[in-house]
């Protein structure tokens, strides 16, 4: 059996790393890692709290910033660690923000439109993808981005399938332009409803099921009304409760040779666990104090997730991607303009 080179690491189907490097031992083999993730993400937090810009898209820049640190090999543990681990325990308990009643409460037509959309927007992706020669695999990336709740979407579906097929570099223009993308459509998409007279009903479910990034949707939500508010709450997030169908039906997409001939494909355990919080939040009454230390607890694991993959990002390569690398996001985000807008007005 050949041993793969150490200069070119290559990933399983979830994204987990194995090169001929030893594993970190101990916990002081992460701390200097963790240690300036967690320093840059609070400044990125900083910046967002002060001047108004999306967090998200802040960690990424900043982490950006500092991705000379990633020539570090005493910082690549903790980096790997924060890009990885503390990303699948904050998809873990996005499970926490939604309950199946929610759900339910659209209405059937209204949920069918909204998994139609989720997966032709995802679909768009890929076929602009493969369209751009930038193959199927990160079209899929970016446009099961768009079509679910952005950068958390975009960190998830890296991790199922693996960075062989979406490298750090491709991850990381995902995440700027999604996160672009969803800055903009929330400063548009009010002023658009506006001017086409849309209820406050039409308006939410716009809002909800186009616009990438949960905070963005709901802010661009109750910027029209409490009532567009709520709807737009609702519908963003169910389309974050089909992130996990949608981590199934990638992986078997894009399964690993094994799993190809045996037709089967394992459930990545933090979609197990996004699934039982979200039913735990559904059948039992969970004290509000846990839930309001839920969210914060999600944002901040994602941020750092956010942020460290900022860092860890190859620049070089990144820079060779070329601004084609940006279509499938362009397209996807068009269509998933579009197609809200034509369930708005026709079925809402």
């Amino acid at each position: 059996m050949t041993r793969p080179s150490p200069i070119a690491p290559v990933a399983d189907l979830y994204g987990d790393l194995l090169d001929t490097t030893p594993p970190a031992v101990g916990i002081g083999a992460y701390l200097p890692g963790l240690a300036i993730t967690i320093v840059t993400a609070l400044a990125a937090a900083y910046l967002s709290e002060h001047y108004g810009a999306p967090l998200m898209l802040m960690g990424l820049l900043i982490g950006l910033a500092f991705n000379f640190a990633n020539g570090d090999v005493r910082l690549r543990a903790g980096l790997g660690f924060a890009s990885k681990t503390l990303l699948r325990w904050g998809i873990v308990l996005v499970g926490f923000q939604i309950t199946f009643a929610q759900i339910a409460s659209l209405g059937w037509v209204a949920l069918g439109a909204i998994v139609l959309l989720v997966a032709i927007v995802t679909l768009s992706g890929t076929v602009a993808g493969r369209l751009v020669g930038r193959g199927a695999a990160f079209g899929t990336l970016a446009g099961g981005a768009v079509a679910i709740c952005g950068a958390s979407a975009a960190l998830a579906l890296a991790s199922v399938l693996g960075e062989k097929r979406a490298g750090q570099a491709q991850l990381t223009l995902v995440l700027v332009a999604v996160s672009a993308a969803s800055a903009v459509a929330m400063s548009l998409y009010p002023a658009l409803a506006h001017t086409l007279h849309l209820t406050d009903r039409q308006a939410g479910f716009l809002m909800g099921a186009s616009i990438h990034d949960v905070a963005q949707a709901l802010g661009a939500g109750y910027s029209y009304s409490p009532e567009a508010g709520q709807t737009a709450a609702i519908v963003k997030l169910t389309r974050v409760a089909l992130l996990a169908p949608a981590l199934a039906a990638v992986a078997y997409a894009f399964r690993a040779d094994g799993e190809a001939k045996r037709g089967l494909v394992g459930i990545p355990w933090f979609v197990a666990g996004f699934l039982i919080l979200c039913g735990i939040h559904s059948l039992v009454a969970i004290p509000e104090p846990a839930l309001a230390l839920a969210k914060p607890a999600t944002t901040t694991l994602l941020l750092l997730a956010v942020t460290a993959t900022g860092i860890r990002s190859p620049m070089n390569l990144l820079l060779e991607q070329g601004w084609r690398a940006s279509i499938p996001v362009i397209v996807a985000t068009f269509v998933s303009f579009g197609l809200a807008l034509l369930v708005a007005l026709l079925l809402i």
